[in-house]
């Protein structure tokens, strides 16, 4: 074999292997058919012609097109959320946080392919992976902007005693805070990924119910807390006092009932979309993905959204005073004696106390998925315990409607709602 022929072949097998599984046979029969054209530019029309379609289907349907994606998604993140110069210890952790997530995330991507299969084919399972990733990647630049201001003390002056007023002890040089945000990021990709997998069997409703009840959870819990929870059970300063309170009991309630409600619309609507009865294994499995996938998009919603929101008041002047109304948000005692006749020493107050309350979102994206974990494995254990016990669905003679202790339990919902 000449060495063109060879690099003919060896093209020939790397463009099919870019090629989805189904699709090549469709390489070997342009690389075919090749022959049967005049040689010369007519014969080098085609295969250019070939190429050109391969490459475009390859884009579409492959790992190249989602590859490229995330490359550029990526490298923008990256360029934003690099840090200067500076020699501090968060421009260190910045770094690392830039480098660790884009390689967490590429090499998840990569892992989960082999491990939990394709992705599904549905257009929700795709629209929630991009928006995960993307969310992810938009966190850094935002969490970076929060820590080159609460992780770099003043030298001295009224600004070193504000920070260590309004910030207390509990920050500093810790390494332990941002090993725990990379697990969390790297746990919440791995379980979206796994959720949206062929191989996971979650239904397309199950992730749009997912979907919306998430985003619908995390912004009433972003409405109370655009400017984080650190100091105080709120930080709307557009709803004062008690003024938040009916916004924070809507809160609590969708935080623990929106998983729940998320885990029966899914038993209810996979119950009724096939003729039979599914297995008790199916409707766990529903039950339990609808609930988790709804804290999940919830935490990661709020958290995205108000740790940016507080990137954006540390960066822009008049964003920080309308959100404040040039007031003090910060209730520690003795702050307004060190800033009476001081603006600098006030917009500094302003900004240490944006970055304190940001750090708690990190336990929103803990307790939120474990809250939803435990809701609903709980009423999975319940399907499973009234099957073993012959109480799991329908009568299968078509007796007369199931009796009202079914009707409350979470196994028993009946299967046309």
């Amino acid at each position: 074999m000449s060495r063109l022929s060879w690099v003919g072949a060896a093209a020939r097998r790397g463009v099919a292997w870019l090629m989805p599984a189904g699709r090549r046979g469709w390489v070997e029969a342009v690389w075919a058919e090749a022959p049967e054209v005049p040689p010369g530019l007519r014969r080098l029309a085609w295969r250019a012609g070939g190429v050109r379609l391969i490459a475009g289907e390859a884009l579409m349907r492959g790992r190249i097109g989602s590859a490229l994606l995330f490359a550029a998604a990526a490298a923008l993140a990256a360029w934003a959320a690099w840090p200067g110069s500076l020699a501090s210890f968060a421009t260190s952790v910045d770094r690392v946080d830039v480098i660790t997530v884009v390689a967490l995330l590429g090499g998840l991507a990569l892992v989960a392919r082999s491990v939990f299969g394709p992705p599904g084919s549905s257009r929700v399972a795709r629209f929630l992976r991009v928006g995960a990733y993307g969310a992810i990647l938009a966190l850094i630049p935002a969490k970076n902007v929060v820590e080159q201001v609460l992780d770099v003390p003043p030298h001295g002056g009224i600004d070193l005693r504000l920070y260590r007023l309004i910030s207390g002890p509990g920050f500093g040089n810790h390494w332990d805070s941002e090993i725990l945000f990379l697990v969390v990021m790297a746990l919440y990709a791995a379980a979206l990924l796994w959720l949206t997998a062929q191989r996971s069997r979650v239904a397309p409703a199950t992730l749009a119910i997912g979907a919306v009840g998430g985003t619908a959870l995390g912004a009433v819990w972003y409405a109370i807390g655009p400017l984080g929870f650190g100091g105080a059970p709120a930080t709307n300063p557009w709803l004062p006092g008690s003024d938040i309170d009916p916004l924070m009991v809507l809160a609590w309630i969708l935080l623990f009932g929106t998983p729940v409600a998320a885990g029966i619309l899914a038993d209810r609507l996979y119950t009724a979309s096939g003729s039979s009865v599914p297995p008790v294994g199916g409707r766990a499995r529903q039950i339990v993905a609808a609930g988790l996938l709804t804290n999940l998009v919830g935490a990661l919603f709020v958290t995205v959204s108000g740790t940016s929101t507080i990137a954006a008041t540390l960066k822009a002047a008049w964003l920080r005073n309308w959100l404040y109304h040039g007031h003090l948000l910060s209730g520690v005692a003795g702050l307004r004696l060190l800033l009476r006749g001081d603006p600098g020493a006030l917009t500094y107050s302003h900004e240490i106390t944006a970055a304190v309350d940001a750090p708690p979102f990190l336990i929103i994206c803990v307790v939120f998925p474990l809250i939803a974990l435990a809701l609903t494995g709980l009423g999975a254990l319940s399907l499973w315990g009234n099957a073993a016990t012959g109480q799991g669905g329908p009568p299968s003679g078509g007796g007369g409607p199931a009796g009202p202790e079914a009707v409350l339990t979470l196994g028993n919902l009946p299967r046309g709602g």
